[in-house]
């Protein structure tokens, strides 16, 4: 096998990303504290051509270098906008007929893999890197989806997390 070059992957064009369709996939990222974690997550949603970035509370916004440093660029592709609450996006986003989500450990909680979308246009909450999700966000959330982890640790950094729900999802939301 022969690995490919650059030019061979027929990458799109900011522009011609603008443009594209999207994955009717929305990540609100609640009080996410690592610059790192919010660039990753810009790059894994412009993988995917996520709908949407809200980014709220502390969680810091472009442009920053350090969250340039992770995304390469996906801040110029991926829609995003800054709210102060999170509960205000979730409640706007329930009233608008979105399933919304939080990624969470928590009583009753559905696996990802048992996760079967709903509507036609899906949003996940990602939590804060110690505290998780806020526990009125997942109050107001419609489901609460947990990754099933077999490991001594039990938690996974946000963005390998957030890769893993939206690779997941995007193949639900697409199919």
């Amino acid at each position: 096998m022969r690995k490919l070059l650059n030019e061979e992957l027929d990458r799109l064009s900011v522009d011609r990303f603008r443009e594209s369709d999207k994955t009717p996939l929305i990540i609100v990222l609640d009080n996410v504290r690592s610059l790192n974690n919010i660039g990753s997550v810009f790059r894994s949603a412009d993988a995917y051509r996520v709908e949407k970035i809200y980014l709220c509370g502390i969680t810091a916004q472009p442009p920053h270098k350090d969250i340039r440093k992770t995304a390469l660029g996906a801040t110029e592709t991926v829609a995003w906008e800054y709210r102060e609450h999170t509960i205000d996006v979730i409640k706007e986003l329930n009233e608008q007929g979105v399933t919304t989500c939080a990624i969470e450990q928590a009583e009753d909680s559905i696996t990802l893999r048992g996760f079967k979308p709903s509507t036609k246009k899906v949003a996940v909450v990602m939590g804060n890197e110690v505290k998780g999700v806020q526990q009125e966000v997942v109050d107001a959330c419609d489901t609460v989806i947990e990754l099933e982890q077999y490991g001594t640790k039990h938690s996974l950094n946000i963005s390998v997390c957030t890769g893993i729900v939206i690779y997941d999802l995007f193949y639900k939301l697409n199919s």
